[in-house]
């Protein structure tokens, strides 16, 4: 029996936000946006990658969820101390380009690091650290 990802979960503070920069900017498609009850599911994935789609959240998406912790996220997400995400890319340099010309918060210039990779990092608008690595040569 073989196990796969098929959906991983970022929290963000804006649906609409979260959908222009991962579709627009980073070059995801949609694959779910549906509106039910007082909830969004949204999904979006890399068009080389069918069965793996990243699904976004905003503070308080189960219903269960208590005020307090509510905050709590939203205060984590603010200070961008959530897990954030990391996509292969196939030139590291050239992706910086083109996403630092968009006008997103540069976290990392391009670096070749110690483990093998050459990498680059953003912050989404909301908050979350978005990574982009390509082996290094």
């Amino acid at each position: 029996m073989t196990n796969s990802l098929s959906h991983c979960f970022l929290t963000v503070h804006d649906y609409d936000e979260a959908l222009r920069f991962y579709r627009d900017v980073v070059g995801l498609e949609v694959r779910n946006d549906v509106t039910f009850e007082d909830n969004r599911w949204l999904t979006l994935g890399a068009p080389d990658q069918p069965g793996v789609e990243i699904g976004f959240m905003i503070p308080g998406y189960f219903p269960h969820t208590s005020g307090a912790d509510r905050q709590a996220t939203a205060d984590l997400l603010a200070k961008g101390l959530l897990p954030g995400i990391i996509f292969r890319t196939g030139n590291c340099d050239e992706t910086f380009e083109k996403i630092r010309a968009t006008g997103a918060e540069v976290l990392q210039e391009p670096v070749d690091q110690p483990y093998g990779v050459r990498d680059c990092a953003f912050r989404d608008p909301s908050g979350n650290m978005v990574r982009f690595s390509e082996r290094a040569a």
